[in-house]
């Protein structure tokens, strides 16, 4: 998913804003690989955004994946490995975005700049809210942005009607209840203000135009603090709220959901005072820092993440930690890609994409339809029974409440164009979930192939090696390897524009994806969007600010992390007790894009990071 995502656990955690608690719910040069991060990571075909419960959870994790059946099988360091439970509580990884200029984001003022400040400045001064609303209209009005009252709108008749005193009632609506939007309605002669919530229908009838000065920048970018909650429902919530098209903001990279993460938005010719007034109601979100830029972000422009994370229930000794964190400060970690990469399902990402590499398309659509072990949703069970039982695109259709799953793509599409037409029919599922499933294939490949390089020749570079001169990729000859450390060196994601190395680990990957009935000379897909230029990949990354302490703690519920919405709100930091009954380590570390925090935890604690094992550890603690 999002860069460096992390592994999910199934124990969750309330937490939130205090007041708004939510449940937890093809290039001609070589190319470096940089950029998978910014893709949404597949946590499984379907989600209806509902959690499990613990014993399902389990149970359905039963027939995931380890790390064994994905490649990752090697460390680079050889300290004594300890136990220790990993995303106990979703505030126990903390994300902070490294943007372009190498500076870490944060959340640190909910301020308007001083331009925007000087308009509402110059704009009329409001009576008192109580001059202008009544009790009842106010309670009307408070029920509409809640989404409770059922009309959809809340009429308001001004006595004494004149242009200026409807004015100030549309301005006090606005500023006191932000998400409402006011129109001016004649009814029986009368002139009556409404207000609609700008998440509603009514909110389609009155598109409004706001007034751009013309020497203010044309995006407004923000810094957007989230808590269990991806980048895409966050930006969701907002376009909502301010009735725009998701596509209005740009960022440069998804954020996990189980997690609390700070990233830059920009969005384009929506007002910091708009935006500001958005915090008054928004759950598990908060947005400040803003400024005004003439350009978007882009996906992949960011310098990499800042991981804050705490992993409870230490076995380690001190020792051991500090054998740990050292060797991942001077060496780093095999830069493998993390499980969340190959889905948490019976039925892995990896294997889908391979029967699109092979234009095997019945076996796409048997893959992602059929019944599989496991538990699942009673409607995804019935959709599958359904599907195994009569092919019927339409009648399986029928069993999903959320269409927009990727299996309810999938047979609106078949229902659409028949199952004679499986390429089109697949097309109706977004590219980006499409481009995953290959993405996951071609990543196992270098999962695999670099875990055989570690096992050939350790962690020096070798005759035959590649490294990247610029953007070329050079073939290393015995004399040059002298002079080239681990860290030098790339390995090839498969692909019909990049070369392997030249030692027999190389002629792996022609044997690995000839087992695979793919020719690795023909790469390209009769869809051109299945076409596989490749790219190059780093096989160990050395992770920069790198930090660690043993804390102890009496309450397992209470936050570790001192939240940037903790200090803007002057909560005090955790305190911790020397002789508290739990240990836990907390760490801090910086990557890259397109590497996995939780490879560099798995480096650190020698466990398995895969949902399947960590739920097996979790149950075990909390048995």
């Amino acid at each position: 998913m999002a860069e460096s995502e992390p592994v999910l656990v199934q124990v969750g955690e309330k937490r939130g804003c205090p007041e708004d608690e939510e449940k937890d719910t093809p290039s001609k040069k070589p190319r470096v690989e940089n950029n998978h991060q910014d893709e949404e990571e597949p946590e499984g075909e379907a989600d209806d955004g509902e959690e499990e419960n613990g014993e399902t959870f389990a149970d359905m994790m039963k027939h995931g994946l380890t790390e064994l059946d994905v490649g990752i099988l090697k460390y680079v360091s050889d300290h004594e490995g300890f136990s220790g439970i990993l995303k106990e509580r979703y505030s126990d990884f903390v994300v902070h975005e490294i943007n372009k200029q190498g500076k870490i984001v944060h959340l640190d003022d909910l301020s308007i700049p001083a331009e925007a400040a000087e308009e509402v400045a110059e704009a009329p001064q409001l009576p008192e809210e109580t001059e202008v609303l009544t009790e009842e209209q106010k309670k009307q009005l408070g029920e509409l942005q809640l989404f409770r009252n059922k009309e959809g709108n809340v009429s308001i008749e001004v006595i004494d009607d004149t242009k200026e005193k409807r004015t100030l009632v549309h301005k006090a609506i606005k500023t006191q209840f932000p998400g409402l939007e006011t129109k001016t309605e004649e009814k029986d002669g009368r002139k009556l203000i409404v207000a609609y919530h700008t998440a509603g229908k009514k909110a389609l009838a009155a598109p409004r135009k706001h007034f751009w000065p013309k020497n203010r920048g044309s995006f407004c970018h923000f810094v957007l603090y989230k808590e269990n909650k991806d980048t895409m429902d966050a930006i969701n919530v907002l376009s909502k709220f301010l009735r725009l098209r998701p596509n209005m903001f740009s960022y440069m990279g998804t954020k996990d959901k189980r997690a609390i993460t700070v990233q830059e938005i920009a969005v384009l010719k929506i007002t910091a005072e708009r935006l500001a007034h958005l915090n008054k109601c928004l759950m598990n979100l908060k947005v400040g820092n803003f400024c005004y830029k003439n350009h978007p972000l882009k996906l992949g422009e960011l310098q990499g993440n800042h991981f804050t994370v705490v992993i409870r229930n230490i076995s380690g000794t001190d020792e051991q930690v500090h054998k740990a964190l050292t060797s991942l400060r001077q060496t780093g970690f095999i830069n493998y890609y993390g499980m969340q990469r190959f889905g948490t399902t019976a039925v892995p990402t990896y294997q889908v994409g391979r029967a699109i590499l092979k234009n095997d398309w019945n076996e796409v659509v048997d893959l992602i339809l059929k019944p599989r072990p496991g538990a699942e949703k009673e409607f995804l069970v019935r959709c599958r029974e359904e599907w195994a039982k009569t092919q019927d695109p339409e009648a399986s259709l029928k069993k999903l409440p959320n269409k927009r799953c990727v299996e309810g793509q999938l047979l609106r599409g078949l229902s659409m164009y028949g199952k004679k037409n499986i390429v089109t029919a697949f097309g109706l599922i977004p590219r980006n979930n499409r481009l995953m499933y290959i993405h996951s294939y071609q990543s196992v490949v270098w999962n695999t192939m670099v875990s055989r390089r570690i096992e050939a020749f350790g962690l020096k570079a070798v005759e035959g090696d590649i490294v990247l001169k610029g953007t070329t990729a050079h073939l290393l000859s015995a004399e040059e390897a002298e002079s080239h450390s681990i860290h030098d060196i790339v390995m090839p994601l498969p692909g019909f524009d990049v070369i392997y190395p030249s030692h027999h680990v190389g002629k792996g990957y022609r044997e690995l994806l000839s087992a695979d009935k793919l020719d690795i000379d023909n790469m390209r897909h009769k869809v051109k969007d299945y076409s596989l230029a490749g790219a190059y990949r780093r096989i160990i990354i050395r992770p920069s600010d790198v930090s660690w302490e043993v804390i102890k703690y009496d309450d397992p519920r209470i936050s570790l992390v001192h939240s940037d919405f903790e200090k803007l709100e002057n909560k005090p930091a955790p305190v911790f007790s020397k002789e508290g009954k739990h240990r836990a380590l907390r760490m801090e570390f910086s990557l890259p894009p397109s590497t996995y925090a939780t490879m560099a935890i798995r480096e650190v604690l020698k466990l398995d990071t895969s949902i399947k094992k960590q739920t097996q550890l979790n149950t075990t603690w909390f048995n």
